[in-house]
């Protein structure tokens, strides 16, 4: 009987409305976190410091002095070698916690784009693929790439099929690096990328391929890229390439991640209290 009160109490606690917010609230961290790191390089590094943890607790249990010594003194620096190891990992969770949990006076973000902007980016990919001429376009979304832009060379320029292929002609001093675009505009060009540190990336793809999936990675923006070698088009989101492209699927890959943002765009204005939604017009 006093186990099955016990037992009953227990019971009682874990129904509690707060317990349960708890263990929700677990869950969906865990989950979280376990999408994000899905099919990075931080899955085989996060099983080689669990091998190592298994390995101090071999030692710790079999009393092998020696070996345990060892490995509580690399403990002391786990911390430090975590952060520095899954340092993509940790700011692009951040990036993604901050996009989706917004406050209710969060001002709208920049970088809605209508059909026209799809038109004269699929224009211009088309037509430097046909010549195999390399090109990387980069398009911000909610994430700024304000030191990305600060790196290049500063254009402030409508955006038409006919700047694209001129910037992007091997004879112009601008070619070298990224076009970046901005609310219609060419913010910049010959901007230059970091690069993807991910292991398990095709030898096939090179640097301005590889400089495009490093800034989905670090930030929410998408990249379109045209190869200088077999003239494929390719289109970049979230660290992930789709090569081969042709106008048609080039087209729809971007208007789907650039109308997503824009409706998640008016999703937040509707939610802003009216007075600040009416700053906001006013301004």
């Amino acid at each position: 009987m006093l186990l099955l009160q016990v037992y009953g109490e227990y019971l009682g606690r874990l129904v509690e409305p707060r317990n349960i917010a708890d263990i929700v609230l677990v869950f969906v961290l865990v989950y979280t976190v376990l999408k994000l790191v899905r099919g990075t390089r931080a899955v085989p590094m996060a099983a080689g410091i669990l091998a190592f943890a298994l390995l101090y607790w071999l030692a710790v249990k079999q009393s092998l002095a020696t070996l345990e010594f060892v490995l509580r003194g690399a403990l002391l620096y786990i911390g430090v070698l975590v952060i520095v190891l899954f340092q993509n990992e940790i700011r692009q969770a951040l990036i993604t916690f901050g996009n989706r949990i917004r406050m209710p006076f969060a001002r709208p973000q920049r970088g809605q784009f209508g059909e026209g902007v799809y038109d004269e980016i699929v224009l211009a990919a088309s037509s430097l693929a046909s010549t195999k001429t390399g090109a990387l376009v980069v398009i911000e979304r909610s994430v700024g790439l304000k030191n990305v832009i600060d790196g290049g060379v500063r254009l402030d320029a409508e955006l038409s099929y006919d700047l694209l292929v001129t910037i992007f002609n091997p004879t112009t001093p601008l070619h070298d690096g990224a076009v970046v675009v901005r609310n219609h505009r060419v913010a910049a060009a010959s901007c230059f990328l970091p690069l993807t540190l991910n292991p398990l990336l095709s030898k096939d793809l090179g640097t301005r391929h590889r400089a495009a999936i490093g800034i989905t990675e670090d930030t929410d923006a998408v990249a379109v890229v045209v190869s200088e070698e077999t003239g494929l088009i390719s289109f970049v989101r979230n660290g992930r390439i789709k090569r081969g492209l042709d106008a048609t699927q080039l087209r729809t890959l971007i208007s789907t991640a650039l109308e997503s943002h824009a409706r998640q765009r008016r999703e937040e204005k509707n939610s802003l209290p009216e007075a600040e939604t009416n700053e906001v017009v006013s301004t």
